[in-house]
């Protein structure tokens, strides 16, 4: 067992940083220091993959396509949607307000169906920037990033904010790492601080990538702990040495 934020520090070749990850069920901001997570320095946000695609049909259901063919999407053909046509805007606001600015797509269902998504393709993913849209009081994944790099250590603060990865399937929207990106530096305008966030290609298995890298390692052969000692110290001992 080991912490994801950890994990997909280390497909970065990381042990410390700041991980931003944003999954199917769950998103996360988690300070990483020499491999060690900074309890008081994580922080959830309950807006992730799952939420995102009732959003999105929430979305297409207010849309001039056919309610018939809305209504009978299931949860497979959503997550696809959202995957092929929806991406981030790096100024929501401003494509809001502009037509022009919207880049219509078309997509298939299983049935045969076309769907045309309109400006729900940018629309979908921005509760992760503005979880108010899913009406939650929460902040969103650049103030919970910088909540925790608040709580880091002044000694250790410098190594973590050069170390910012991305990981998890609901980082994957294209736009994604520019909007993290600006977004960090507006918050940080003014203290001198330029924000670099970084983002492998592989970013949404990033966690089981790290944990395959770290598994290898000769000095983590010494780490296991055998089936044995879990059967004679039970699951508590496992939260104690991991």
């Amino acid at each position: 067992m080991a912490n994801t934020a950890f994990l997909s520090l280390c497909a970065y070749g990381r042990v410390t940083g700041l991980a931003v990850e944003a999954g199917a069920g769950v998103s996360h901001v988690t300070s990483v220091c020499l491999g060690q997570t900074w309890r008081e320095a994580t922080y959830c946000l309950r807006v992730a993959g799952g939420h995102l695609s009732g959003y999105l049909h929430r979305l297409l259901l207010d849309s001039p396509n056919q309610p018939s063919a809305l209504k009978a999407l299931k949860k497979k053909t959503l997550t696809q949607l959202k995957k092929q046509c929806c991406y981030v805007s790096t100024d929501y606001g401003g494509d809001l307000r502009n037509q022009a600015c919207h880049h219509p797509a078309r997509f298939q269902t299983p049935d045969g169906h076309w769907i045309t998504l309109d400006k729900e393709r940018f629309c979908c993913p921005e509760p992760l920037f503005q979880p108010k849209l899913l009406q939650q009081s929460s902040p969103g994944l650049h103030h919970l990033a910088l909540q925790s790099l608040q709580k880091v250590p002044d000694r250790a603060w410098k190594d973590t904010v050069g170390n910012i990865v991305l990981a998890g399937g609901s980082s994957m929207f294209p736009g994604f790492p520019e909007r993290m990106c600006l977004e960090l530096n507006a918050l940080f305008h003014g203290t001198g601080c330029q924000i670099r966030v970084l983002a492998r290609p592989e970013r949404g298995t990033a966690a089981w990538l790290g944990g395959s890298m770290a598994a290898s390692l000769t000095p983590f052969q010494h780490t296991w702990m055998a089936k044995g000692e879990y059967q004679e110290r039970g699951a508590a001992y496992v939260r104690k040495i991991f």
